[in-house]
């Protein structure tokens, strides 16, 4: 069964890379380039799991993150911060904020494909979707 992700980054190359590795692996995939845009995305299509940027034009990911987190009927959806920010003071907030995973850039495919299926199989088990 296909699962839908949500990619928000504001770098299109790096979008476009991790589409194609998330479509490889037989997900829909939507794409977001700021954070309004997410919310709109995330409040139309309640995706599975989400790949959030930190640093995006408009509202941050931090703030995507907590609006989600705050909202009863979105919260079982996973949010995977995919960021170049990787000080431990930064995973620590990430994590504090609702993240259910936080992965530094540059990541390597399999991380990223290994981490993105564990935890659909996650959503899978809370939630039988």
């Amino acid at each position: 069964m296909p699962r839908e992700i949500l990619i928000v980054e504001d770098e299109p190359g790096v979008a476009l890379a991790i589409q194609f590795l998330m479509e490889q692996q037989g997900h829909r995939v939507l794409v977001a380039e700021r954070g309004e845009d997410a919310l709109e995305l995330v409040y139309k299509y309640k995706p599975d799991l989400i790949l959030l940027d930190i640093m995006l034009p408009g509202i941050s990911g931090w703030e995507v993150c907590e609006i989600i987190r705050l909202n009863p009927a979105y919260r079982n959806i996973k949010v995977i911060f995919l960021t170049a920010r990787g000080n431990e003071a930064e995973i620590a907030r990430g994590l504090a904020l609702g993240a259910d995973a936080y992965i530094t850039k540059p990541f390597s495919n399999d991380q990223l494909v290994a981490k993105v299926n564990r935890l659909l199989e996650k959503a899978f088990e809370e939630t039988g979707k």
